[in-house]
């Protein structure tokens, strides 16, 4: 009895959420609206001469000097300037658009052949239902090995998978959206987002020592464990609160249900297996050799700052289209190189209201680094934390937590370490806490709440994705799925954290 009345107050609880959260602008809109928030309060701080100091190493004297950081006005004739000359810039340069874009490039050639539905269809006939929601969140964590292409890789299979069954599309792409979201520090394997924190963190610790550097394998050992413990809570929420709200009112269409692979589709799939192979030879002979072309010149290394690495988004791009291609000219969906193209285009044309989102959502970042407003915000936050006197464990566990809530308003984990990273590094050294350490504490609390982050870059991709099943799906009702998903995350790798750093066990190399 007291189980069914938790899960009724939960369900009111999420309900509660979706209502009020489906009354949030569109992303779109609500990026426009905090830029015009940006601007105004640039002007107002601006005004009230507001300015934080921060320590920085100066290599010209050698040592360590306070340098102070004000507020910059957009409103004053430089910031002006700033808005109109970098408007083109600012959304150019936008790390997601141009992940997306390429690697949607491949994923078209893939999907307009037939090669995504014929795969679909042999996963499904070849697996258990029971293993679908682990396996879909694994690939979704393994999806960040290629950055942010698994938002378009993974959500969309997995939503065709559901459907295939029968079953809400939305599980499928949630349990998905959890893995590529949610996982994204958490790997096998070492990603792009490994060298790129580490190389923050170490111009953190460089403001107390020059010579410390933080390997982008700092982390791995917990982030290889993460990856199993991240499948596991999604599993469990997902069988135990998501797949049964998602259910409950949905009807499916005899279309739906999966059907055979047909001769045709097969003789597709040994084709695109063919391609696969020849690509794989074809990487392999760049990246094999002891001085091979996508290897780090200077290292030999493949996975530390190399061009296998920085490259890896066209490299998967390329993939996509090689074996969609291999398996169209397979089944006899391509004929031709116009053929080719005309099934390319309808996945290409779903991008417009992305590109939308993602040029007011690329000004908005951009306002919020000109203005030093995250500065000031990531040092009177610092100030906060260090006023609570907390040292070791307990003070990692409350930073894990600032920077969840921090997430929610600076969704790029790039974006947001480079701003934190030259403050709370060289802070926790101060009381004894390594910067490999601070930069775990960061992770586990960025990527908890990235699901649940409306100012997420990718929050409009998701929503285009959901809207191919849902119509009337809006940010609340994405948020209160998620919530369930967000918190067992937060909780558990937390407690993970703790009891790892209690055992004494090395976190990385």
């Amino acid at each position: 009895m007291e189980k069914t009345e938790k899960q009724g107050l939960l369900k009111r609880i999420l309900e509660w959420i979706e209502r009020k959260g489906n009354r949030i602008p569109q992303p779109t809109t609500l990026f426009v609206i905090l830029a015009i928030v940006i601007v105004l309060s640039s002007e107002l701080l601006f005004r009230l001469g507001v300015s934080v100091q921060i320590n920085v190493f100066d290599s010209k004297v050698n040592e360590l000097v306070l340098k102070e950081v004000a507020v910059k006005s957009l409103l004053s004739p430089d910031g002006v300037r700033f808005m109109f000359e970098k408007a083109v810039t600012n959304f150019t340069n936008f790390a997601p658009v141009g992940i997306v874009l390429v690697t949607l490039f491949g994923i078209a050639a893939a999907d307009g052949t037939g090669l995504l539905n014929a795969l679909v269809k042999k996963i499904l006939l070849n697996t258990s239902e029971k293993f679908l929601i682990p396996v879909i969140i694994f690939m979704g964590v393994m999806s960040n090995i290629a950055s942010d292409a698994g938002y378009i890789l993974v959500l969309p299979l997995a939503g065709i998978i559901y459907k295939s069954l029968g079953k809400n599309p939305l599980i499928g792409i949630m349990a998905g959206f959890f893995g590529v979201s949610a996982g994204f520090s958490a790997n096998l394997l070492i990603g792009s987002i490994d060298p790129l924190l580490g190389n923050l963190s170490s111009g953190g610790a460089h403001v107390l020592d020059p010579t410390y550097n933080v390997s982008p394998m700092a982390n791995y050992y917990f982030m290889f464990i993460s990856t199993f413990v991240l499948v596991f809570v999604g599993t469990i929420v997902n069988k135990r609160i998501v797949e049964p709200k998602l259910s409950a009112n949905y009807t499916s269409d005899k279309e739906d249900h999966i059907s055979e692979v047909t001769k045709l589709e097969s003789r597709g799939l040994k084709f695109a297996l063919i391609g696969f192979v020849l690509f794989l030879m074809f990487i392999g002979a760049f990246l094999l050799p002891e001085n091979g072309i996508l290897r780090n010149q200077e290292t030999g290394s493949i996975l530390e700052n190399s061009p296998f690495i920085n490259s890896i988004v066209i490299i998967i791009a390329l993939l996509f289209f090689v074996v969609g291609l291999f398996y169209g000219i397979g089944a006899k969906t391509v004929k031709s190189d116009r053929d080719l193209l005309e099934k390319m285009i309808p996945t290409v044309n779903t991008m417009g209201d992305y590109l939308i989102l993602t040029f007011v959502a690329a000004q908005f970042i951009s306002y919020f680094a000109y203005t030093n407003l995250g500065t000031i915000f990531a040092v009177n936050g610092a100030d906060l934390l260090k006023a609570t006197g907390l040292t070791g464990i307990p003070l990692l566990v409350l930073f894990v937590l600032f920077t969840a809530f921090f997430n929610l308003f600076i969704g790029s984990a790039v974006t947001k370490w480079s701003i934190m990273a030259s403050v709370f590094v060289p802070m926790f050294m101060l009381i004894g806490v390594k910067p490999e350490l601070t930069q775990l504490a960061y992770r586990i609390g960025d990527s908890s709440t990235n699901i649940i982050s409306p100012l997420m870059p990718f929050f409009g991709i998701v929503l285009s994705i959901i809207h191919k099943y849902e119509k009337e799906a809006g940010m609340g009702t994405v948020i209160s799925i998620m919530i369930p998903y967000s918190l067992a995350a937060l909780l558990v790798w937390t407690l993970v954290m703790v009891v790892w750093l209690m055992l004494g066990v090395p976190i990385g190399l």
